[in-house]
C-alpha cells in the first residue's frame, strides 16, 4: 500500500550525490544527504514528547534550517504542523492554542515564559523553544532522544498543515491542508515552471506562509537543488547572490527594491532563469521597469492559503502584466455571479475554483466551511476577478474587502475591532489603498468620541500589543462620520477612491 505522506515523495527526489547541498545558510550548509538523520532526530524527539499522528504542532520561530527540519520531522511523524507569523502577538497566539489544542509549542526564546503561561490555560503539555541560530530547548532536547528511522503511513486526505487565515468578522480560520492538496500543488508548480537540473533557488521569503514554506521549497525539493536560504529580505545579500542562482520568488515588494538600486543590472541576472512574484498585486509599471532593466519579464501567478497556487501565467508565452495567467493543470477555475452561476466572459464576478489543491476545510468549522463550496464542489475564493476569451484570469478586487499589505493577509474587520476597543474612538473603517511597495497600505479612518483627542501616535501604540505589526495602519485619517448607504453600510468603495494616491 503506497504512502501518501508527502516526506515519502521529497524524499524519492532526493540527490544521489552525498555532497549536494539543500541549504546554504548563515550558519552553514545542510546536505541532502543529512536530512533523513536530523528529521529522524527531532521525529524521535516528538515521539518521545508523546507526539502522535494527527495532533497538533504549533511553531512561532524565525527563520532557520532548523526550523525547515521540524517541518519535515513533523510531516514524517504525521503530526498537523502550524507555522505561525512571528509578528503575532500573544494575544493573538493565545487564541490559536485554544482552538487548535496543539501537543507541542516551539516558540523563540524571548516569547517562552508568556507562551508558557498561556500554555497553562490550555494544558498544553510542552512548550520548546528555538532561535534563528539553531539553539533553544529543542535542539538540546533532541540530543536525547532516539532516531525514528521511519514514516509514518498517511492516507491522501490525511492533514499535514493547518495554516491561520483571518476571518471578515476577526476570528481566524485554521485552512487544513492534506498531504495530496501539498504534492499535488507541487508536482504541478515543479512541472510548469519548468525547473531543470543545476536550478538553484534564491529564497529571502518567510516560511510560515504558504509562498515561502509550500511553493519556494517544495518546488526545490522536489527538484534536489540548492536552496540559497537568506534569512530574510536584504538587498545586498540578493544582490550578492543573484549571480549564483537561476530562480528566484518574492513578493512585488522584492522587485520595486531591486529597481531603485542603481547597481541592479542585466549582469547581475545573466544567470536567472526565472523570476516569480505573488502573494500581492504586481503594478504594470514595476514588470516594464523590471523587463527593461534585468531582460526578464516577471512571471506573476496567484494563489491563496486554502488552495497554494491556482493560476499562473505560462513559462512559455505571453505574461501579461497586470493578470495571473491561468488556472494551473488539474485546476478548474470559474467567474460567477454571487449565486455560484457563470458569467459571460470579460465580465466581472467571483472567482470560484474546484481541483486536487483545495483545501480539505477549516478547523472545527464545520459549517463555515459549508458556506465557502458550492453544491457542485467550486470553493468560493472571494476575490472578484474577470476571465478573457481565452481563459486569462485577472484579479479586480476583493468581494469581502481583504488587504494584502506586503504578501500578507489583512482583514479590515479584525483592525477595526481592535481600533473599537480604544477609549475615545466612536468607530473605524479599514481600506487597503495603492502602495507602490507593499501593494497595498493598511488605512485607517477614523470617528473620534465627542470631545475626544486622541491622536494618530496613541492609536499606534495602543495597537502595538492588540495586532502583528503587518496589521498595523500604515496611515490614519479622522472624519467626522463615514460614508453609507441607504441602509447605513459603510461605503469603503468611497474611502478608497478618496485616498486612493496618498502613497503615492
Amino acid at each position: 500500500m503506497s504512502n501518501s505522506n508527502i516526506y515519502t515523495l521529497f524524499h524519492s527526489k532526493f540527490p544521489s550525490d552525498p555532497k549536494a547541498v539543500f541549504l546554504e545558510h548563515e550558519q552553514g550548509c545542510l546536505l541532502y544527504s543529512q536530512i533523513d538523520n536530523e528529521t529522524g532526530k527531532l521525529a524521535g524527539l516528538l515521539k518521545q514528547l508523546g507526539v502522535k499522528k494527527g495532533d497538533r504542532v504549533i511553531v512561532q520561530v524565525e527563520k532557520s534550517a532548523d526550523a525547515v527540519m521540524l517541518y519535515l520531522a513533523c510531516l514524517r511523524v504525521a503530526a498537523i504542523f502550524i507555522p505561525l507569523n512571528t509578528g503575532y502577538t500573544a494575544e493573538e497566539v493565545k487564541y490559536f492554542m485554544g482552538d487548535a489544542k496543539p501537543h507541542l509549542i516551539v516558540c523563540r526564546p524571548q516569547d517562552h515564559d508568556t507562551i508558557t503561561e498561556s500554555a497553562k490555560e490550555f494544558s498544553v503539555p510542552h512548550v520548546l523553544t528555538l532561535d534563528e541560530s539553531g539553539r533553544g530547548s529543542l535542539v538540546e532536547a533532541k540530543g536525547g532522544a532516539s532516531i525514528a528511522t521511519d514514516t509514518e503511513h498517511c492516507e491522501s486526505d490525511d492533514i499535514a498543515c493547518i495554516l491561520y487565515t483571518s476571518g471578515t468578522t476577526g476570528r481566524p480560520k485554521g485552512a487544513m491542508l492534506s498531504h495530496d492538496n501539498l504534492s499535488s500543488n507541487a508536482n504541478v508548480l515543479h512541472s510548469y515552471w519548468h525547473w531543470e537540473d543545476g536550478d538553484v533557488l534564491l529564497h529571502a521569503l518567510p516560511i510560515f506562509h504558504v509562498h515561502g514554506l509550500f511553493v519556494a521549497l517544495h518546488c526545490a525539493l522536489l527538484n534536489g537543488s540548492k536552496v540559497i536560504f537568506l534569512s530574510k529580505f536584504s538587498l545586498p545579500a540578493i544582490k550578492e547572490n543573484l549571480p549564483r542562482s537561476t530562480v528566484m520568488m518574492g513578493v512585488p515588494t522584492f522587485y520595486v527594491r531591486l529597481l531603485e538600486d542603481p547597481e541592479f543590472t542585466t549582469d547581475m541576472c545573466k544567470n536567472m532563469r526565472l523570476f516569480i512574484a505573488g502573494s500581492a498585486p504586481l503594478l504594470s509599471e514595476t514588470f516594464k521597469e523590471f523587463e527593461n532593466i534585468s531582460g526578464h519579464k516577471i512571471l506573476e501567478r496567484y494563489g491563496m492559503t486554502e488552495a497554494g497556487m491556482i493560476t499562473s501565467n505560462p513559462y512559455d508565452g505571453d505574461r501579461v502584466p497586470s493578470t495571473v495567467g491561468y488556472p494551473l493543470p488539474g485546476v478548474t477555475g470559474r467567474i460567477a455571479d454571487d449565486k455560484g452561476k457563470e458569467i459571460e466572459r470579460g465580465e466581472v464576478g467571483i472567482l470560484e475554483i474546484k481541483g486536487p489543491n483545495v483545501f480539505q476545510g477549516y478547523w472545527c468549522m464545520p459549517e463555515k466551511t459549508a458556506e465557502e463550496f458550492r453544491d457542485d464542489g467550486f470553493f468560493i475564493t472571494g476575490d472578484m476577478a474577470t476571465m478573457d476569451d481565452d481563459g486569462r484570469i485577472s484579479i479586480v478586487g476583493r468581494a469581502k474587502d481583504l488587504v494584502i499589505s506586503g504578501g500578507y493577509n489583512v482583514y479590515p474587520k479584525e483592525v477595526e475591532n481592535a481600533i473599537d476597543e480604544m477609549e475615545g474612538v466612536k468607530e473605524s473603517a479599514v481600506i487597503g489603498v495603492p502602495h507602490p511597495d507593499f501593494g497595498e497600505g493598511v488605512t485607517a479612518i477614523i470617528i473620534k468620541e465627542n470631545h475626544s483627542n486622541i491622536t494618530e501616535e496613541d492609536i499606534m501604540a495602543f495597537l502595538k500589543e492588540k495586532v502583528a505589526r503587518f496589521k498595523q495602519p500604515n496611515k490614519i485619517f479622522f472624519l467626522d462620520e463615514l460614508p453609507r448607504n441607504t441602509m447605513g453600510k459603510v461605503q469603503k468603495k468611497a474611502l478608497r477612491d478618496t485616498y486612493q494616491g496618498i502613497y503615492q
